[in-house]
């Protein structure tokens, strides 16, 4: 399994920031290689089941994303099924004049020849990607709207 964890303070309330994160629509502007977002349904846990397509290395990679654990305003935990397996957990913690927001993504890479070889490149992508996600955040969030 691959993880990789990245935090990013944002300068709005942890209300906001949540709310934002909570919108599966609102990952495809800040994820780089999220490319679609489908198929929504919200659980009865107050979280979503979803379908969605990555794009990395120019390979399309479909799978399913089921909120499992859900604390407003502190945490969402998913599990990932499909071509990618594992799980994202998002959490949200009052710091400051705003909100510390933790990304972390742990992979399960199909097969163990494939996972020793794309083991670094993987790692080395999921943190670009990580770091970019988090600053689309953050920008997306502290820019007023109109700008």
């Amino acid at each position: 399994m691959i993880e990789v964890s990245e935090s990013i303070t944002v300068e709005a309330p942890v209300e906001r920031v949540f709310a934002f994160m909570d919108e599966p629509r609102n990952h495809l502007t800040v994820t780089p290689s999220l490319a679609d977002v489908r198929d929504v349904e919200r659980l009865d846990n107050g979280g979503k089941r979803l379908e969605h397509t990555f794009r990395m290395a120019g390979i399309s990679i479909d799978g399913e994303l089921e909120e499992v654990e859900r604390v407003e305003n502190e945490r969402m935990l998913f599990e990932m099924h499909g071509q990618l397996s594992g799980e994202i957990e998002l959490t949200f913690e009052p710091h400051d004049r705003g909100t510390r927001f933790t990304y972390t993504g742990r992979y399960d890479l199909p097969g163990q020849v494939l996972e020793r070889v794309a083991r670094p490149f993987v790692r080395r992508y999921n943190e670009r990607e990580l770091s970019t996600t988090l600053a689309n955040v953050k920008t997306h969030l502290e820019t007023p709207a109109g700008e």
